[in-house]
């Protein structure tokens, strides 16, 4: 148990076993706060990668979008010059056909 002297006095309110120090009482602490901090940047790189992720795949797609913007863009204008050409097509056919003079 405790070994004590008896020639030294004792206080009435001592105890004989130690008591537990505060640096390991720290030490647990740090420890528990390094394991909360680790397990959540963990999941915050997780996070962060999926939010990368999501950000590539934006992206890919924002671009393929404008892709199909500028193509649409040139088969309009292609089709306005079709549409154009068909119409002059047919107003020299038109022409050509209201003349009685050329048909024979």
């Amino acid at each position: 148990m405790c070994n004590i002297n008896s020639s030294e006095s004792i206080p009435s309110n001592s105890f004989c076993r130690k008591r537990p120090s505060k640096r390991h009482n720290i030490r647990v602490r740090r420890l528990n706060r390094w394991r909360r901090l680790r397990k959540g940047t963990g999941t915050k790189k997780m996070v962060v990668g999926i939010k990368t992720d999501m950000q590539m795949k934006n992206l890919k797609l924002y671009m393929e979008n404008q892709s199909i913007i500028k193509e649409n863009e040139r088969l309009r204008k292609k089709a306005l010059l079709l549409h154009q050409e068909n119409q002059t097509l047919f107003a020299q056919l038109q022409n050509k056909f209201s003349n009685p003079q050329n048909h024979f």
